[in-house]
């Protein structure tokens, strides 16, 4: 699903390469980790409830929405065309890779009700075959984050060159609308969830 996470993976993968997607799953699976254990223990019925999908959709849309407005920002005042000036840059400020995997996982509203649903059926569907069964799906699902984030990482790395200040400021533009678009409908869709609560 392209979010918070394709988004970072693009833009730091252009100023950092293509170690950047695998950085960002690693700290990304660590939490899915905690929550698979949470949910087989347990939590499943906890995110489950509409004021915990409400309140979690509320957030995390607000955070989606203010993060989108930073993307749209930076896209239309240039300044996106700082980084492909020059030698690729290695910043080391923000966040390291590990540590935006996780965060912008946890704060991304789609990551928690894709848990709750999807991801909470599904393991305890694979539970039936046993602690196999489950470390089977969390690697399954891991290793297909792991293939994707490194593919696009690699090719946006490699393509660098072909990612002019114009085309580099209009799929950040594309990016930011499509997180404006996600965090409305996660606000909306909060404010729902927390009626019917």
């Amino acid at each position: 699903m392209p979010g918070p996470l394709l988004t970072v993976t693009i833009n730091e993968s252009l100023r950092r390469g293509a170690l950047v997607g695998p950085l960002l799953v690693l700290g990304h699976a660590v939490l899915e980790l905690t929550l698979v254990l949470l949910i087989f223990f347990g939590l499943g019925t906890f995110i489950t409830w509409p004021a915990v999908k409400g309140i979690i959709g509320l957030v995390g849309g607000l955070f989606l929405l203010w993060m989108a407005f930073g993307i749209l920002r930076e896209a239309a005042q240039k300044k996106a065309d700082l980084q492909l000036d020059g030698k690729m840059q290695r910043k080391r400020g923000g966040l390291n890779p590990f540590l935006a995997g996780i965060t912008v996982s946890i704060s991304n509203p789609y990551w928690s009700l894709w848990w709750a649903t999807v991801g909470a059926g599904s393991l305890l569907l694979a539970g039936n075959r046993g602690l196999a069964g489950v470390a089977s799906f969390y690697s399954g699902h891991i290793l297909s984050d792991l293939v994707w984030y490194a593919s696009v990482s690699t090719a946006v790395s490699k393509g660098r060159k072909l990612f002019t200040p114009l085309v580099y400021r209009i799929v950040m533009g594309i990016c930011g609308l499509f997180l404006c678009w996600l965090a409305v409908y996660f606000v909306y869709s909060g404010f729902g969830a927390l009626a019917k609560g």
